[in-house]
């Protein structure tokens, strides 16, 4: 969650679900995002992890997180 309200403080990660198919994320948001989770978390997201569904929500985020980590 830190990381997402850093890097769009005016979003409502708790409650939105639709981050990408409403375009609350900027393809540099994404960028950056993906960026910061490969740091935090010594993941590495390829293509395939990169679609709407990972993104659409912080759950999602956590979920894709979970997945990699595991």
């Amino acid at each position: 969650m830190e990381i997402l309200e850093e890097i769009c403080p005016d979003v409502d990660f708790e409650t939105e679900k639709a981050l990408v198919d409403d375009k609350i994320l900027s393809s540099f948001s994404i960028l950056s995002i993906i960026s910061e989770i490969n740091d935090a978390f010594e993941v590495t997201l390829t293509p395939a992890e990169i679609i709407p569904a990972n993104f659409n929500s912080a759950e999602a985020l956590w979920d894709m997180i979970c997945r990699l980590k595991g």
